[in-house]
């Protein structure tokens, strides 16, 4: 079962690309973000309590798992849906975010202390190559600047934070450390919202159908599987599998939404599964 948790985590976290937009169509990130972490701290209390589970826990592994739920559930998240929200091309962004396997594995090394071998290295550069192919420059697209560096700060988010919760291993149950990872995004987009922007949420039911799958498919199910992945795995082979998540969302788009899908899409996306492939895989 465990060996399918990386297939099952590409498939639910390449959705979310699919119903970002309808969210930020309807309403302002960044209180958007709060109402789905709200949720999402419910669910995991709710869950906790039924599985019995103690949320008493220890200053510092509290400290370090809202840490975490900042670094992840808000500058990740938020400079995504942000720089979408002010016309940053989702291509752009996603290709931009698809960098994070290859920052990790610079930085594991000396902070991690994980050796990053040539196998893993020719795969993660096959690995972007496929993403570059399918996403496109987009080179007429105009890029906001705003938006633009936004991405970037997310790109640096979710690098850290997926060094950051390797490094600190947490003795806690992934629910526990899922219900303060959540309150701490809550927290941070309640700030935003606060003190740096306009908030309204527009509840059609466009917003509640996009929400309901991000909250409970993308932060309920692939946010889990993640922080597993994290868990058990080195941190340079996890993110490797982020690689698919452009090709896997382009095949989505053209299964649900029915937008193209070209020859060269499917090259890169064959060229990026071998890459991951190679990244992965059992010595």
């Amino acid at each position: 079962m465990v060996k399918i948790f990386p297939i099952i985590f590409v498939l639910l976290w390449s959705s979310a690309f699919i119903t970002t937009k309808p969210i930020v169509d309807n309403s302002d990130p960044f209180a958007a973000l709060a109402f789905r972490f709200f949720f999402v701290a419910v669910g995991f209390y709710l869950f906790s309590i039924y599985s019995k589970l103690s949320i008493l826990i220890k200053k510092k592994n509290l400290i370090e798992s809202l840490v975490s739920g900042v670094l992840f559930h808000g500058l990740y998240l938020g400079g995504v849906f942000y720089s979408i929200s002010i016309g940053m091309p989702t291509g752009i962004a996603a290709l931009i975010v698809t960098l994070q396997p290859i920052l990790t594995n610079i930085l594991c090394g000396p902070i991690l202390g994980e050796r990053v071998s040539l196998r893993q290295w020719s795969g993660i550069f096959l690995g972007f190559v496929g993403a570059v192919i399918v996403l496109g420059w987009d080179l007429g697209s105009k890029i906001p600047i705003l938006g633009l560096i936004s991405t970037i700060i997310a790109l640096i988010a979710i690098t850290s934070s997926t060094i950051w919760q390797k490094k600190i291993s947490l003795n806690l149950p992934l629910p526990v450390s899922n219900l303060y990872q959540a309150i701490g995004g809550c927290l941070f987009h309640l700030v935003m919202v606060i003190f740096f922007s306009e908030p309204y949420i527009n509840f059609s039911k466009t917003f509640l159908i996009a929400m309901s799958h991000q909250v409970f498919l993308v932060s309920f199910g692939a946010f889990t599987i993640l922080m597993f992945l994290i868990k058990k795995n080195s941190a340079s082979k996890t993110v490797s599998v982020f690689f698919l998540i452009p090709s896997t969302s382009a095949l989505m788009a053209w299964l649900f939404l029915d937008e193209s899908l070209t020859r060269l899409d499917l090259m890169g996306f064959l060229i990026t599964t071998i890459g991951v492939y190679i990244a992965t895989r059992e010595k």
